[in-house]
């Protein structure tokens, strides 16, 4: 029981700025030192700062709307194999319509990239 009381007790590690201009090298840092949070290594900067409001008790402020850039990149992957598959079928114009749907969805992933830097 005096363990557990214990555990609760440990203080987090202090911020210096705000976890949306920290790097992902500083953000793994302060991850790694809180036992809560596991696959500290395997999370992108958006589930690193996710996880540690988490474990701070900060309320997080709804996203923009819009698709994240993990859900952009599988469709521009689908469409691109789409558009091989009616490469491969000799259907041009369909194959046409996905390979300008994935050009599209790879113009939003530059525009979310220059965005989040």
């Amino acid at each position: 029981m005096d363990e557990v009381k214990q555990e609760e007790t440990k203080e987090l590690p202090k911020l210096e700025k705000k976890f949306e201009k920290m790097t992902i090298k500083e953000l793994r840092e302060i991850a790694l030192q809180i036992p809560e949070i596991s696959g500290v290594h395997g999370m992108n900067k958006e589930e690193l700062i996710s996880a540690l409001k988490k474990a701070y008790g900060i309320k997080e402020e709804p996203k923009k709307v819009g698709a994240s850039m993990r859900e952009i990149k599988a469709k521009v992957k689908k469409f691109k194999a789409l558009a091989e598959e009616a490469k491969n079928n000799k259907d041009w114009t369909k194959y046409e319509r996905y390979r300008k749907l994935a050009a599209k969805f790879k113009k939003r992933t530059r525009k979310l990239a220059k965005s989040i830097t």
